[in-house]
């Protein structure tokens, strides 16, 4: 009874399918029905026709049956058929591998070599600002080279599986090279002394690539399977007459190889992928920068922590979204499915980004957040001018989303890293990116790159850059006074805006004029709270000058980066500068400058091992920067040096820098000199203590000079002898140096390369002095020349006759 029960319902239940199969096949078969039962009827009542109707539509029926087991009987082969090939690991012959890598070996050299040579270089330079053993005090990276040898693919052959129903391709990667070469340059910390360079000479990386194709084929995530065997030989040497031997560093190859390993595991170890893009066209743009628009609407599921402090329903959270430096937090929601809803415009440097989503919750206390999990997108910038973004799913499985047109948003649903938490939607916007060429996609002038100029030249026009306001600045804690203020640099400018009290939406509306650079310098904002015992940063951005046209100007809210929120509206303007396109700032303000005479230094902090220090003074007013000459070995150096600068009423800075032959000087103090006060041609002789270190004090004799009392002295310059002096001890300084390089005493060098850079500075000097008086004498003979000819014109004329 049951048996016929069950087979009633599956008879039942085909029937209902087979239904549904020829409805969704014949559309029209709803219309055809009602006209053959009008027809049945008719011949059964009114006209008897035959018996063929009954039996045409049973034949009909039938044909549709057997067509719809047919069709069921092929989808069900294709399942088991691709469940088949898929899940028994199916090997391509090694030949095509064969064939790929002998290709490779062909475009290794001149094609990828130097661009991935290039793209490592800087990545493993940012690594090293945050990675550095004990031993070593400072390190650089000074060479990079992968060598000749690419690496060697699917040595095996290349296996197919299926992965959350995702097509996985599988290949081996062997890279074992030793003509490879990584130089560092390393100043040794205590104990040892003196420099040593470390040299990666050979790298051996074996792992399992996974490659998995996404978005119809126009990219690709790869990453290794598993974290992939790593081995290095590194070697070590000399750089000066005091460094290390020729022996291994302690713990410095182990710290290679794991900041190698760290590197790799972060960025494409399962389950974090890299992309590689298939563009239909390429419209050969660098993208150097991009702004977003990130939106966090929604969680769902979410528990809290493991210790239930807050209870499993009374939860409450926030989301900082992080990309690079740039932090931003939402507001605080309550429950296991919060809704924030909160918007933030994003900086991303570079052509990818990271955009990571941390989860926090309040504990019991109501004081501070505990971190609870996390989430992150990634994205990339594609040649024909879209933008991927893709993200760990469900099972460790591939999410992925192309943006096509810049303005749209796009909606993800991400899981959080622990799959017992909930899920996270938030929405992401491209509002613009920046190209290296300097043009921008909606053409707007924020932007951040990270790449510097090689050639700075003024352009012949001028940027009147305004900071107007700045809202939701940032305080280290809820008690704490904000009084902000914010110092602009452009180039070797620098300028620095009033300071606000007690404030976090300030009003500063100054603005500055700056001599506009070519080459693609950017504009940098850094905002400080004031206080009396060292300002305190709130944060900083930076702001491209590149797609701004002459007469025009831009007006733009800057997200500031290094902190929690708060954003400073600026606006730019650029014209041509009237004055002309020289660079020296004395046409403009040549009635008067300032000569800076530093005298000597005390009690100066000891920078070297020894005690001692190599002192010298970095001056810089406005735009100008110069130095004194080093002095050798001494905390209280003699100078007597004189510099001279256009009196533009800049600010007017020294600092003092210990000089090192192969590392960057080191500060050892730095001070302001307050010169506006002073009245015209008297000097100011005074002693200013150095700020930021314990003791150290500079004698210096300040005056405010004007050109008339200056070319009415009699102590005038031999202009002819000046210049004699100059180049003299120029040639001498050039003999000395090529002395030195041909004897191989390269400690001696970086003094010889100071000296010169001061004679330099004192030609310069001398520039600026004949420029001055050049001037005064235009001026004088254009006075002479409208008295002659007033003269001219009131006395009579005599003629007189031949």
């Amino acid at each position: 009874m049951v048996k016929k029960r069950l087979t009633r319902l599956f008879s039942t239940k085909e029937m209902v399918d087979l239904i549904n199969k020829i409805m969704h096949d014949k559309p029209l078969l709803p219309f055809l029905i009602p006209l053959f039962l009008f027809a049945w009827m008719i011949e059964r009542w009114l006209v008897p026709f035959s018996n063929w109707v009954p039996l045409t539509a049973a034949v009909w029926a039938t044909i549709q049956y057997g067509r719809f087991q047919r069709l069921e009987l092929i989808e069900d082969l294709n399942r088991k058929w691709e469940q088949l090939i898929l899940y028994t690991a199916p090997v391509t012959p090694i030949e095509p591998c064969a064939w790929t890598n002998k290709l490779l070996m062909e475009v290794w050299p001149n094609f990828l070599e130097p661009k991935l040579s290039r793209k490592f270089f800087s990545t493993v330079e940012r690594r090293l600002k945050y990675k550095r053993p004990k031993l070593i005090e400072k390190i650089e990276l000074q060479e990079f080279t992968l060598g000749l040898s690419p690496p060697i693919l699917g040595q095996r052959g290349v296996h197919w599986i299926s992965s959350n129903n995702q097509k996985v391709m599988r290949l081996g990667f062997d890279w074992d090279t030793n003509d490879m070469s990584v130089m560092f340059l390393a100043k040794l910390a205590k104990p040892l002394i003196g420099t040593a360079r470390i040299v990666i000479n050979s790298i051996h990386i074996q792992g399992d690539l996974l490659l998995i194709p996404i978005l119809d084929g126009q990219a690709i995530v790869y990453s290794f399977e598993s974290a992939p065997q790593v081995r290095i030989n590194v070697a070590f040497g000399g750089a000066s007459a005091q460094s290390l031997p020729s022996t291994e560093l302690p713990g410095v190859s182990s710290w290679l190889v794991k900041l190698l390993q760290e590197t790799i595991s972060k960025t494409m170890v399962e389950p974090r992928r890299l992309c590689f893009s298939l563009p239909h066209i390429d419209l050969h743009k660098k993208a150097t920068g991009g702004i977003l628009s990130i939106s966090v609407h929604s969680a769902s599921n979410l528990t809290g922590s493991s210790n239930g402090s807050n209870g499993s329903t009374r939860l409450n959270t926030v989301v900082e979204v992080e990309i690079g430096d740039l932090m931003r937090k939402t507001g605080m929601s309550e429950g296991l499915n919060p809704v924030w809803d909160c918007n933030f415009n994003m900086v991303v440097h570079g052509e990818t980004g990271l955009i990571k989503f941390n989860l926090y919750e309040l504990d019991s206390s109501g004081v501070k957040f505990n971190y609870l999990t996390g989430c992150e997108i990634k994205m990339k910038y594609v040649a024909d001018n879209s933008t991927i973004f893709w993200a760990i799913g469900e099972r460790n499985s591939v999410i992925a989303k192309h943006l096509e047109e810049i303005g749209k948003e796009i909606e993800m649903i991400i899981p959080f890293e622990d799959s017992n938490t909930g899920q996270l939607r938030v929405g992401v916007r491209v509002k613009e990116w920046q190209y290296a060429d300097g043009t921008t996609s909606v053409n707007s002038p924020l932007a951040s790159y990270s790449s510097i100029p090689s050639i700075q030249s003024r352009t012949g026009r001028k940027l009147k850059v305004s900071v107007l306001e700045g809202r939701n600045l940032s305080v280290k804690d809820k008690f704490s006074k904000c009084d902000p203020f914010v110092k602009l640099h452009y180039g070797k400018a620098a300028y620095k805006t009033k300071v606000m009290s007690r404030t976090t939406n300030p009003h500063w509306e100054e603005t500055f004029e700056i001599d506009e650079i070519s080459g693609g310098e950017y504009l940098k904002l850094k905002c400080f709270n004031s206080d009396r015992f060292g300002d305190e940063s709130i944060g900083s951005a930076r702001v491209s000058t590149e797609g701004i046209s002459e007469g025009s100007s831009r007006e733009v809210w800057v997200p500031l980066e290094k902190t929690e929120s708060g954003e400073v509206r600026v606006r730019i303007q650029l014209f041509k500068n009237e004055d002309g396109d020289k660079g020296s700032s004395s046409v403009r303000y040549g009635d008067r400058w300032i000569e800076l005479v530093i005298i000597e230094g005390r009690d100066l902090v000891g920078a070297d091992l020894s005690g001692t220090s190599d002192p010298f003074v970095r001056v810089q007013y406005g735009n100008t920067k110069k130095r004194t000459k080093v002095i050798s070995k001494t905390v209280n150096p003699y100078w007597n040096q004189t510099l001279q600068f256009a009196d533009t009423g800049s600010q007017l800075s020294l600092y003092v820098k210990d000089h090192n032959a192969l590392l960057p000087a080191v500060s050892i103090g730095q001070c302001t000199v307050d010169y506006q006060t002073l009245p015209i041609n008297q000097t100011s002789d005074r002693w200013v203590p150095l700020d930021g270190v314990k003791t150290g004090q500079i004698h210096i004799q300040i005056t405010r000079k004007s050109k008339e009392l200056e070319t009415s002295s009699e102590n005038k310059l031999d202009t002819a002898s000046e210049a004699h002096k100059v180049s003299e001890q120029m040639r001498g300084i050039v003999r000395k140096l090529k002395g030195l390089v041909e004897e191989g005493e390269w400690e001696s060098v970086g003094m010889v390369v100071s000296e010169l850079e001061g004679c330099e500075d004192a030609q310069e000097e001398y520039m600026e002095v004949l420029e001055r008086e050049r001037n005064v004498l235009v001026r004088k003979i254009g006075e002479l020349g409208h008295e002659l000819l007033g003269r001219s014109s009131s006395a009579p004329v005599n003629l007189v006759p031949l």
